[in-house]
C-alpha cells in the first residue's frame, strides 16, 4: 500500500532515449537509488527530493508514486485487489479523480476497460464504506491514478506530478508537429548552451527550442507557470504546503537574467513565427528575443556560437527529394555561415544525417513524434 513515511519509490517517466540523462538530473535534485530503465528512471526520494523534482524536473513526463503492486492475470482480480486498497484514507468523497491507464501484454488487454475496472473498484469501496461515491473529473481532476499492467504485472499509483509535466504553460499556439517540451530541453541540456555565446534556431517553428534554452540558461524552474496557483503534491496524503513553499521559493530565488541579445530564431512560414512570438511571450525573457522570416539559405548566421534545429523530417511531405536538397543545402549554410559554431539537428532518420555532408556524431537515439530521430551534433570549423 501507499508508504506514508519520509522516503518513498517512485517511477519517473521519460520519452525514449532521455533515461540516462533523466537518472542524472533527478539525482542532482536529491534522489537516491537512482536506476534507468526503459521509458524512465526508478528512484527513492524524501519529500524535499520529490517537490524539488516536480517544480524543476525538464526531462521528465510523469512522477508516479506507485501504491499497490501485484499480479493481474484477469479483470475480476484486478477489481477484487482494487476493492482491497484503503481509498478512503487517500482522498475524500469530495475530491474529484482520473484513471490512467497502460496496458500490453496481458490478459487483461484494453486499457479503457482496465481504467473502467479500477474506477468501479474505486467507487463500489466508497459506496461500502460511506453510502456515497466521488466523482470523475477528465478535465480538471484533483488527483490522478495511473494504471500499468505489463506482462500480467499491475502496478497502481498515484500521479504526483498531477499530470504531463511536459506542459510548462507557455505554449498557447502550435504549428504541425511541434517538438515536445522534455525532448526541447534534453537538446538544450546537450547543447550544453547556458547563455555564454550566441544561439541561433533558424526553423523555429513554435519556439520550444528557443523557449527552453531560456529556461534552462536563466535557471528558471519547469514549473513556474504551470505551478503558479496549483500544488500538485496536494494530491499526496501527506503533503506538507509549508515544505512545498519552501521549494518554490529556493527555486524562484535561484533565477538568473541572461543577454537576450544572443539568441535568435527565423523561420520561414509566418503562421510559426507569430505562433513562436505567442509562446516567447510567455517566457522569462522572450519577448526580447530576435525573430525573423528568412528561408535558411538566406539567412544570417553566428559565429562561434551554438545552432539548435527541428529541421523537416521527410516523412510528413510528399516530395522527399526536397528534404534531401534542404539537408544538403543546410549543411552548406553551416560552413559558411556558422563558422566556429556547433549544431546539434535532430534528423528525421539516419539516411539524412549523410545529406548533411558534415562531420558529425550521434549524441541521443530519440523519438519524436512515433519518428525515430537522431540527434546529431556537427562542429563547423571556423
Amino acid at each position: 500500500m501507499f508508504e506514508y513515511q519520509q522516503h518513498r519509490h517512485i517511477f519517473a517517466k521519460c520519452p525514449s532515449g532521455l533515461e540516462r540523462l533523466l537518472a542524472d538530473e533527478l539525482s542532482e535534485l536529491g534522489a537516491d537509488r537512482v536506476r534507468a530503465v526503459r521509458l524512465g528512471v526508478h528512484a527513492v526520494m524524501g519529500a524535499e527530493a520529490l517537490y524539488r523534482a516536480i517544480y524543476h524536473v525538464r526531462l521528465c513526463s510523469h512522477l508516479l508514486a506507485p501504491l499497490i503492486t501485484f499480479d493481474c492475470h484477469s479483470d475480476r482480480y484486478l477489481y477484487t485487489t482494487a476493492m482491497n486498497v484503503p481509498w478512503e484514507e487517500i482522498m475524500g468523497l469530495e475530491t474529484t479523480f482520473v484513471i490512467d491507464a497502460h496496458v500490453a501484454d496481458s490478459n487483461v488487454s484494453h486499457s479503457r476497460y482496465a481504467a473502467q475496472k479500477l474506477k468501479d473498484a474505486l467507487v463500489d469501496r466508497f459506496r461500502e464504506k460511506t453510502g456515497e461515491r466521488p466523482s470523475v473529473d477528465r478535465e480538471n481532476p484533483d488527483i490522478r491514478f495511473n494504471l500499468v499492467i505489463l506482462n500480467n504485472r499491475a502496478v497502481i499509483s498515484i500521479d504526483a506530478s498531477g499530470g504531463s509535466l511536459h506542459r510548462r504553460g507557455y505554449r498557447l499556439e502550435s504549428v504541425m508537429a511541434p517538438i515536445q517540451e522534455t525532448l526541447a530541453a534534453a537538446i538544450v541540456q546537450t547543447s550544453g548552451w547556458a547563455g555564454d555565446v550566441p544561439l541561433l534556431d533558424p526553423m523555429c517553428g513554435s519556439g520550444t527550442l528557443l523557449a527552453e534554452a531560456l529556461l534552462s540558461a536563466g535557471k528558471v524552474p519547469s514549473g513556474w507557470k504551470r505551478c503558479r496557483r496549483f500544488a500538485p503534491p496536494s494530491c499526496l496524503p501527506d503533503f506538507d504546503a509549508d515544505l512545498w513553499q519552501k521549494v518554490k521559493d529556493e527555486g524562484d530565488a535561484g533565477r538568473v537574467e541572461i543577454d537576450t541579445t544572443l539568441v535568435r530564431g527565423a523561420d520561414n512560414e509566418s503562421d510559426a513565427l507569430r505562433a513562436a512570438r505567442a509562446n516567447l511571450r510567455q517566457v522569462p525573457g522572450g519577448s526580447r528575443i530576435e525573430l525573423s522570416r528568412s528561408d535558411v539559405r538566406k539567412l544570417p548566421g553566428i559565429r562561434d556560437g551554438i545552432v539548435l534545429v527541428n529541421p523537416p523530417y521527410g516523412v510528413r511531405l510528399s516530395d522527399k527529394q526536397a528534404v534531401i536538397q534542404l539537408y544538403n543545402d543546410f549543411g552548406d549554410w553551416l560552413k559558411s555561415e556558422c563558422p566556429g559554431s556547433t549544431a546539434y539537428i535532430l534528423c528525421g532518420h539516419d539516411d539524412l544525417i549523410g545529406e548533411l555532408h558534415l562531420k558529425s556524431r550521434t549524441r541521443l537515439k530519440l523519438r519524436n513524434g512515433g519518428i525515430d530521430t537522431p540527434l546529431v551534433e556537427a562542429e563547423i570549423r571556423s
